[in-house]
């Protein structure tokens, strides 16, 4: 495998590792784009009315037992007929990322919003601040410590699942996975997985170090010293 990254023919043209991360990290973030101005407001609603909690628990756990490979495949096969280029496979690949990234943002600005302690609802009142007042005001800077775990949470799982999408003829990280089963070449093989499992880890640390930085030692009871 270090020998496979060491050929610098491996790193650039149209199947090179650069081209390939770039078309990787455009359909995650496509998706978590889409996931999150979908699953925000949702989350926010529920959470803030606390309506509509079961059939958002209930919907979220249906989306989590869809079978990834299984989808993409049937809503290809569905979809075909309705374009003429690329995009027959790419709409098919954003919309299953989509529905595993939705979720964890929606149940994650939910929870956050429903933690709020009372008593903090009850100052915000006090003060005279309006519903969407203590929504914008207090709710979610409270919440932001889970919403940005549910984020996180979401964009991991687009980042490892969107291999699939080489699956049905599309670029990305996983083009080096189901090309070199093809060709019996293990090297190929395992420096795809290398480069995805080292693509989720940056991201990790990435959220690991934003959430440190932007959310209130306050509410992370963190001292600062």
């Amino acid at each position: 495998m270090i020998s496979w990254f060491l050929d610098p023919t491996h790193w650039f043209g149209d199947d090179g590792i650069f081209p390939l991360l770039l078309q990787h990290i455009g359909y995650s973030a496509v998706a978590l784009v889409i996931a999150f101005a979908i699953a925000f407001p949702v989350g926010c609603y529920t959470g803030h009315t606390g309506k509509g909690e079961a059939f958002l628990i209930g919907t979220t756990n249906a989306l989590r037992s869809l079978p990834s490979f299984g989808l993409i495949i049937l809503l290809v096969i569905l979809l075909a007929g309705s374009f003429e280029s690329d995009m027959a496979f790419i709409v098919p690949c954003i919309l299953v990322l989509v529905a595993l990234a939705l979720p964890p943002i929606a149940l994650g600005v939910h929870a956050g919003i429903r933690s709020v302690d009372p008593s903090v609802h009850d100052a915000a009142k006090g003060m005279g601040l309006t519903r969407l007042q203590i929504l914008a005001q207090v709710e979610l800077p409270c919440a932001l410590p889970l919403i940005l775990s549910g984020v996180r949470s979401a964009t991991l799982q687009i980042v490892s699942t969107a291999t699939i999408a080489a699956y049905v003829s599309l670029g990305g990280l996983g083009r080096l996975i189901i090309d070199g089963r093809a060709a019996n070449d293990f090297s190929q093989m395992a420096a795809g997985a290398t480069l995805v499992a080292l693509l989720a880890l940056l991201i990790d640390g990435f959220f690991s170090f934003s959430q440190k930085m932007v959310v209130s030692p306050g509410i992370t009871r963190r001292v600062k010293h």
